[in-house]
């Protein structure tokens, strides 16, 4: 009778455990738009707009997230 009970603990443990990484992996985030962020005007473009290809000084390559965190507005082209 214990080796029934040991098999059916594993069972339901294993079970558990299989429905928490489905639950966590459900929440798995999507990528990350990244952008270009001018770090002087605060100016965040698409990485195709014509202004981001442009920048090469003050730019950098950031999640779009990050730029508007750091005061970043949209680009009036690519926006």
């Amino acid at each position: 009778m214990l080796a029934f009970d040991n098999i059916t603990c594993m069972k339901k443990l294993l079970l558990s455990f299989l429905i928490l990484l489905l639950f966590k992996l459900s929440f798995v985030p999507v990528f990350a738009e990244m952008v270009m962020f001018n770090t002087q005007t605060l100016k965040y473009h698409k990485l195709g707009c014509q202004w981001a290809k442009k920048c090469t000084v003050n730019c950098i390559k950031i999640d779009k997230k990050e730029a508007i965190r750091r005061g970043g507005v949209p680009c009036k082209i690519c926006g």
